[in-house]
């Protein structure tokens, strides 16, 4: 087939297709956003991508992120735009900024900034608040262009303040016209073009001023309300987080939902070290309604849940103690200075913890308490844990996260692999991603500015898990692009893209697979206010392609942004896809 005037044409790739088939070698042209002709392109394009000996892959669609802030004041959805995501769903966890009324700012702030460690002064500074329906939000949102498209989720909290104002704030049962105003608004904002609806029923969702979220305890008849209304507006998906200690009550009740309404249940999916099989009875309920007809997806995370701790950073072990905390006001580098001076260090050192001191960040169990390294290793061996290395050298865990927090300036982290390394290895993460049900999600793109770096996720998936993971089995090439391509597009109703085939977004990734590698996280200073946030930089990707346009050349933004707001669940264009 002869393609002429074609917008870009992509030479001589080696294309993972998004079906999880083989690989195979083809040439890629596009006209107006869509991928025109895959194969033998004879005609040429305005512009030509050389790309044989690299990797194609769809652009990378995740299910999980928090920029429902960063989209108000920033054109740009860094970091995941970096790591090959073209398409980017918010409103996870039951947060978000939509509906709102003038008096509930502060209080939406505060819930986000507690759930997600996103600085109030940043949110206070960078959300215009040019809306308060969700309506309005999505229109205000439909009038700005990105980097990569992103699609919205109605958030349960800012719906349920909306609605019952204090009572919805203070967890308070919800009555029957409550419930009637929610469904009312719900169905208004899937037809504004939301995606879904998200809910929290965890105690770690907490406000900034520790309250917990509105959502909490919120009755079945609440969800169901709500989840049936969308739904008869069309495709929609219910998303929600919940906690080890209720997930027996918990998600017998989504499934009961899904059965009744027909929405779509998407759920996050951990290892915990309290219970570290529960993830897999949790799949294997998934499967089992599934068998029965019912639309479910969870989401699991493609390594550790890894909380880093540092000077620079939200949290660290020595935050709690006297000796620290007379000098935790003064600017890093004076900071640095007093905390090297030996009178300093040993009071610190010598000052004990508390019962009340947070055991994740303050009270650290240093056999699993990691030196991250360069480049990052996130599937160390337990010999590598402070612990044991302090162990080896005759001294205390403690002296070793000291020194290792003041190496590089000051900027040194320490990282805990909080959820998915109970077994000291990411066997887990592997079971939990071949898992039918399962999609790759929870990279929190966003969020948890100063304490969680994962919104890297699409990387990892391809750097580890297909080419540089020693401690067990890797996965497929094809099998991962299929999983966080077509099958995350899939589970959030986007059945435009995810694919490359003809007449499919041309959303693509030109990569350099020998090249492809993450460097360790770093603290940056680019948010309002100067606000501070955790990135990962990355090298490999030749090109990322959004609507057919470049917006990442060798790694570096072109300043072209194509990307929207998605709209409502998108159609195939193929009928047997």
């Amino acid at each position: 087939m002869t393609s002429n005037n074609m917008d870009l044409v992509i030479r001589g790739g080696t294309i993972a297709d998004g079906r999880g088939a083989e690989l195979f070698d083809a040439d890629i042209a596009i006209k107006d956003g869509r991928i025109n002709e895959v194969g033998k392109v004879l005609g040429k394009g305005r512009e030509e991508i050389d790309a044989r000996g690299k990797l194609i892959a769809p652009g990378f669609v995740d299910a999980h992120t928090h920029y429902d802030g960063q989209v108000t004041w920033s054109h740009d959805l860094t970091p995941s735009s970096q790591n090959g995501v073209t398409t980017a769903i918010m409103g996870n966890c039951g947060v978000g900024f939509a509906p709102c009324r003038p008096d509930d700012h502060q209080r939406l702030i505060e819930l986000m900034a507690g759930v997600e460690d996103i600085p109030e002064p940043v949110l206070g500074d960078g959300i215009p608040w040019e809306w308060e329906s969700f309506p309005d939000y999505m229109e205000w949102l439909a009038k700005r262009d990105f980097d990569i498209d992103i699609g919205a989720q109605l958030a349960h909290a800012a719906l349920r303040v909306y609605v019952m104002g204090d009572r919805g704030a203070h967890r308070d049962p919800s009555t029957a016209e409550d419930n009637a105003a929610m469904a009312k608004l719900a169905a208004e904002a899937v037809r504004a073009g939301a995606l879904g609806f998200s809910t929290s029923r965890t105690l770690a969702h907490r406000t900034s001023t520790g309250d917990y979220t509105p959502t909490l305890k919120a009755g079945e008849d609440e969800l169901i309300a709500i989840a049936s209304a969308m739904r008869k507006q069309g495709r929609s998906v219910l998303q929600y987080v919940g906690d080890l200690s209720t997930i027996h009550e918990d998600l017998p009740m989504m499934l009961r939902i899904a059965e009744k309404t027909g929405c779509h249940i998407t759920h996050s999916v951990a290892q915990y070290n309290q219970a570290p099989r529960i993830w897999r009875e949790t799949l294997d309920e998934f499967n089992a309604a599934a068998a029965r007809g019912l639309s479910v997806t969870a989401q699991v995370a493609a390594r550790p849940i890894g909380v880093l701790l540092g000077l620079e950073l939200s949290r660290h072990p020595f935050q709690p103690r006297p000796s620290y905390r007379a000098i935790a006001h003064l600017p890093l580098p004076e900071r640095l200075t007093r905390l090297r001076q030996p009178e300093v260090r040993n009071a610190i050192l010598s000052e004990s913890v508390t019962d009340d001191d947070d055991p994740l960040f303050f009270r650290p169990n240093y056999d699993a308490v990691y030196l991250l390294g360069d480049p990052p290793d996130y599937e160390q061996p337990p010999e590598n844990a402070l612990g044991a290395q302090a162990k080896k050298l005759g001294k205390r865990p403690e002296e070793l996260a000291y020194d290792a927090m003041l190496s590089n300036d000051g900027r040194g982290m320490l990282y805990v692999p909080a959820r998915n390394y109970a077994d000291g290895n990411l066997d887990c993460v592997r079971e939990m991603l071949s898992d039918p049900c399962a999609v790759p999600g929870l990279s929190d793109g966003g969020a948890h500015c100063g304490v969680i770096c994962d919104a890297s996720f699409p990387t990892y998936l391809l750097t580890h898990w297909t080419r540089d993971r020693k401690r067990g089995d890797k996965l497929s090439i094809p099998f991962v692009v299929a999983a966080q391509a077509r099958r995350t597009a899939l589970s959030v109703g986007l059945e435009d893209r995810g694919l490359i085939a003809r007449g499919y977004k041309a959303d693509i990734n030109v990569i350099d697979y020998e090249r492809l590698h993450l460097h360790p996280p770093e603290v940056h200073y680019d948010l309002p206010m100067g606000g501070r946030r955790l990135v990962q930089q990355v090298d490999g990707y030749d090109a990322t392609i959004v609507s057919g346009v470049l917006t990442q050349r060798n790694g570096k933004p072109t300043g072209a942004r194509p990307g929207k707001l998605v709209r409502g669940a998108q159609q195939s264009v193929l009928t047997q896809d």
